[in-house]
């Protein structure tokens, strides 16, 4: 059993309460969601309202596949959000 995880951490600096922060990170969580199998939850920063901590985990038979998801999820959440990537932490175990 391969598990890959990263963490992502977002910047969105136009964004003036938690509603809007909260808004904005539901878009994202539902559209990962759909798109991919993968599990996504905010780990981080809960209480800040224009940082965004994501943390996304899948488990896969090879690590290459699992990989593959991990790189694709977070290409997704970077050309369909207009947050921005501030770091991006991938671990395949």
């Amino acid at each position: 059993m391969i598990i890959g995880s990263a963490r992502m951490y977002l910047q969105v600096p136009w964004v003036h309460s938690l509603k809007e922060k909260r808004m904005i990170l539901q878009s994202i969580i539902k559209r990962v969601r759909n798109k991919f199998n993968v599990s996504i939850a905010e780990i981080d920063y809960q209480d800040i309202h224009q940082s965004i901590g994501l943390g996304i985990a899948c488990v896969c038979n090879e690590a290459k596949y699992a990989n593959t998801i991990i790189q694709n999820v977070v290409a997704f959440i970077e050309n369909n959000t207009e947050a921005l990537v501030e770091d991006v932490e991938i671990e395949i175990l």
